[in-house]
Formats: C-alpha cells, sequence, structure tokens
C-alpha cells in the first residue's frame, strides 16, 4: 500500500468505546481508514485501504475475533 499524503481526517471515537477503558479512534483517507489509540495518540496510527478495511469490518461484525 502506498503511503498518504495527507493526514487523516474527522476522527472519531468508537461507539463502544467508555471513558475508562482501552478505546480506538478512525480517521478517513480518500481511499480507506486510519486507525489509533485514544489514549496514546502521539504513538501514530496505522492506515489501510478501502478494501481491506472493508473486510475488517465484516469480519468484526461476523464476530470473528472473539476470544
Amino acid at each position: 500500500m502506498t503511503t498518504p499524503s495527507a493526514l487523516p481526517t474527522g476522527w472519531r471515537k468508537s461507539s463502544k468505546s467508555n471513558p475508562n477503558d482501552s478505546c480506538v479512534e478512525v480517521g478517513r483517507f480518500a481511499d480507506g481508514a486510519a486507525v489509533r489509540d485514544t489514549k496514546d495518540r502521539a504513538a501514530g496510527h496505522f492506515v489501510t485501504n478501502r478494501h481491506q478495511w472493508k473486510k475488517f469490518i465484516a469480519a468484526l461484525k461476523a464476530d470473528r475475533f472473539a476470544g
């Protein structure tokens, strides 16, 4: 995947997060998304393209990461 030339925009906190727990935020790129830890924003973020993001969301909805 190519490195985006612009920073992510429109960061929003997960609706599943609560104030005292681990949280993530999602930002947008023209061709995908960026994800970061709300409690350590200085650590940076990772990016994914639109196709990868859609597959990841589908896996979450299918509960494929349940332990």
